[in-house]
């Protein structure tokens, strides 16, 4: 099998190389030199153009940053893909363009399927990713098999762009709820509880979900959190932020009011203009005691003030 990966980042290294540990014959293409000289440790051969990358494949995979660059890179390739091929778009863009691109595909007498992906880089690298996927039921078969070689689960979302819509709302939760566990340990800090006190009580009550359990905000009680290597890798939080502007339009578009996944993107936004777009999304902890220590200065200086009055 020959699979085409156009798109060979954080995430599509480690995807591809799967790919390439399943037996396919896998052919990568990414303008970045980064990427290439991480493909190329990967063993992953690469093309010198996305024309090239496709010429021989019989499935074509993108993981790229926007809705716009799919489309473009669609119109670029496709005059150039051989009869019959699948394509799966398995980056997370806005659902209009996913059903664009699979209108696109589907034209020129392909199949095609939107699957974003949910895990992260360690989910990624582990081969451990679950995939939310739109199309037909035959695109969906056709793909399913090389969805298992990258992944854990992939699970049929309806027709194009479904996976993106689903995409969507799960990382509406995911952003609110990561910052409901913030929220807590930081209260919990104030009140003298200990990260490992909250961790056990939550964990398994009703405060329990995957961003406490395995994403943990705090470094101690989950090992393997991105909290312990000082937030790095994991889910950034500047992708974070995306997903959740892509849930804002969707919702807006929809007449859905969605308040808490308005703040939620508010608050991110805010984030990464101070801090970068590089963290870990769980790294709004610091924003939030940052914002506990702002207030206090504020008190303390209109206090201040008073007392010279």
């Amino acid at each position: 099998m020959s699979i085409a990966f156009l798109g060979l980042g954080n995430m599509g290294n480690p995807m591809a190389a799967n790919l390439l540990a399943s037996g396919a014959d896998v052919i990568g293409y990414d303008p970045a030199e980064q990427a290439r000289a991480t493909a190329t440790g990967n063993e992953i051969t690469l093309a010198d153009t996305t024309r090239a990358a496709v010429a021989q494949a019989e499935v074509v995979i993108t993981m790229l940053p926007s809705g716009d660059h799919v489309l473009d890179c669609y119109r670029e390739i496709l005059p150039a893909v051989q009869p019959g091929a699948l394509f799966l778009e398995c980056s997370t863009i806005d659902v209009d363009a996913a059903r664009e691109a699979a209108e696109l595909a589907t034209a020129a007498g392909h199949l095609s399927a939107d699957a974003p992906v949910s895990g992260g880089v360690v989910g990624a690298e582990a081969g451990t990713l679950t995939f939310m996927v739109g199309g037909t039921s035959e695109a969906f078969t056709v793909a399913e098999p090389h969805l298992q070689h990258m992944g854990a689960r992939a699970i049929h979302c309806g027709g194009p762009g479904a996976g993106q819509a689903a995409k969507a709302c799960n990382n509406l939760i995911l952003g609110i709820s990561m910052i409901g566990v913030a929220e807590a340990f930081v209260l919990g800090e104030r009140l003298g509880l200990t990260h490992q006190a909250l961790f056990d009580v939550a964990s398994t009550a009703s405060g329990q979900c995957w961003a406490l359990t395995t994403n943990c905000p705090v470094p101690g009680p989950v090992p393997t959190s991105p909290a312990n290597r000082n937030y790095t890798a994991g889910f950034a939080a500047g992708l974070m932020l995306k997903d959740l502007r892509l849930a804002n339009t969707a919702a807006q578009a929809q007449d859905v009011d969605t308040a808490l996944g308005k703040h939620a993107r508010e608050l991110y936004d805010t984030f990464v203009g101070k801090h970068g777009p590089h963290q870990d999304f769980s790294a709004i902890i610091n924003a939030i005691r940052d914002k506990q220590l702002d207030d206090a200065k504020i008190d303390e200086d209109q206090l201040d003030k008073d007392n010279t009055k």
